[in-house]
């Protein structure tokens, strides 16, 4: 109890408070501008708290992740452009909402099943985060290898059908991990003499470069004048009581789908919203309206996606895998404030799941309310010239990376890893996968060695649990492409029987 109290208490700070009300509202506006992902804003964003105090810091970092989810649902609706990659769901059954008169409706309902499925994530990890630590402090070497190996297997596995390359990108990442001061000798290794690189690649300076750098360069390259116009037709904005009375399914079906979906690692948003609305349309005594305007398949996609919020925060606190892209960056922000994501973080900070959630609740009702506020300017807002976006975004990213360190070297790394994001990007690459390896690599490499050394390979070999997660792992890989391939040949037969 000392230990909820004592979490709780930490978010009275009105200057804490201050920080969520700023990431709420630089949250929202991240989701509402298509193009910018709530990973590329939390990685700039990043730089600038690593100099506040670590609550105040992760509080910020977490509003804008919670914000991000709910703003992201504005241009989905009204121009039919998802505002990061969770909403994509949103786009099959809000945009037909809005062309039908209904934009309020699908506004006001799609910001209501966003709150429900984040509080009822949060209460996941309320009461799972901690037993899941427990287990997992029982792990030794062989076992966490095991576990960072599943984590990998994960991001790679979600890599949009795309293995082979999620794959590459992974061992990518895994091989710039190797840079810096070994994790058991610490002897310097591929720094080239470079006394910055003593510490490892600058992790600030990677993830703006992958996520922000390669996301404006990308979108420069590819933009083309768009001739869309934002409905601004709002209409009535409460639905009645029929209407209400429809959600109460497909917001119990985004509750226990986001909830699944959200504890695995790598497994974020936009997957639990596609495989909600497909489930809830399944359930749905009107199939046939879905993709037309279905109130149900924008309430279960909504209430899905971001009920992974909590279930992802969970996987990355109790066990150190990162549940998101997002989680990947708030565990490089809390390794750098001294914090160590992990079985052990419970040990030694207990009240940090309590003050976690207490900011993302708080949080989530901010956003609610400012998402009821009927903004009609964001319209506006929707038909801001890209370009002038895209100057923003890069002085701050130079500024932030700068920041960090005071060092024109990390800004160098940063316009470099710029580069190579968008050479992933435009040639199918994900860059999930990098981010996962340079972070977890030496995770990885130093349980690896221990276990080893402990004794040998069979260490690994006779452990049920290692064993076990590394077959899971191997099932995240091959699986898959086995599914795809079998779901192939099954359209082929029938069309040919046709």
């Amino acid at each position: 109890m000392n230990a909820v109290a004592e979490g709780l208490g930490q978010i009275a700070d009105p200057f804490v408070l201050l920080c969520i009300l700023i990431g709420s509202l630089v949250g929202m506006l991240v989701g509402a501008f298509p193009g910018i992902t709530a990973t590329m804003s939390v990685a700039l964003a990043s730089s600038f708290t690593l100099t506040m105090d670590p609550i105040p810091g992760i509080a910020v970092l977490l509003t804008i992740y919670v914000a991000a989810n709910f703003g992201d649902r504005i241009p989905a609706i009204l121009v039919n452009t998802p505002g990061t990659p969770a909403s994509i769901a949103t786009t099959f059954d809000g945009y037909p909402m809005a062309k039908k008169g209904l934009a309020g409706v699908a506004l006001t309902t799609s910001a209501f099943a966003s709150a429900i499925g984040t509080l009822c994530g949060l209460i996941l990890l309320v009461f799972a985060a901690v037993p899941l630590a427990k287990v997992a402090l029982k792990f030794g070497p062989a076992e966490m290898f095991a576990l960072v190996v599943f984590g990998l297997t994960m991001m790679v596995g979600v890599s949009g059908g795309k293995i082979g390359k999620g794959l590459i990108a992974g061992a990518l990442g895994l091989a710039l991990a190797s840079v810096g001061r070994d994790p058991i000798t610490g002897t310097d290794r591929f720094t080239f003499g470079q006394v910055e690189l003593s510490d490892g690649i600058p992790f600030i300076a990677a993830i703006i470069g992958l996520f922000g750098i390669a996301d404006v360069f990308d979108q420069m390259l590819t933009h083309r004048p768009e001739t869309f116009t934002a409905i601004k037709n709002f209409g009535r904005w409460w639905p009645n009581r029929a209407e209400v009375k429809q959600m109460v399914k497909p917001t119990a079906v985004g509750v226990g789908v986001g909830s699944v979906v959200g504890i695995v690692p790598a497994a974020g948003g936009d997957i639990a919203g596609i495989m909600s609305w497909a489930a809830a349309k399944k359930a749905s005594k009107t199939p046939e309206e879905f993709g037309k305007g279905s109130l149900e398949g924008l309430t279960a996609s909504d209430t899905a996606s971001n009920a992974t919020l909590g279930p992802s925060v969970t996987t990355t606190l109790a066990l150190g895998i990162p549940g998101d892209s997002v989680m990947a960056v708030l565990i490089g922000s809390l390794i750098v404030w001294g914090i160590q994501p992990g079985p052990a973080l419970f040990t030694t900070r207990p009240d940090m799941v309590y003050t976690i959630a207490g900011i993302m609740a708080i949080a989530t009702v901010l956003t609610l309310a400012l998402s009821l506020l009927r903004l009609r300017g964001v319209t506006k807002l929707l038909e801001l010239k890209p370009a002038f976006l895209w100057t923003v975004i890069i002085v701050f990213c130079m500024v932030g990376t700068f920041a960090v360190n005071n060092s024109v070297f990390d800004v160098g790394i940063m316009l470099v890893f710029g580069l190579v994001g968008l050479f992933l990007r435009r040639n199918g690459f994900p860059a999930g996968p990098v981010v996962l390896g340079l972070i977890l690599g030496k995770l990885a490499e130093g349980n690896l060695r221990r276990s080893l050394e402990i004794g040998g390979i069979e260490n690994i070999l006779t452990s049920p649990i290692a064993m076990s997660i590394l077959i899971f792992s191997v099932l995240a890989i091959t699986v898959p492409p086995l599914l795809a391939r079998r779901k192939a040949r099954r359209l082929a037969r029938t069309t040919v029987s046709v």
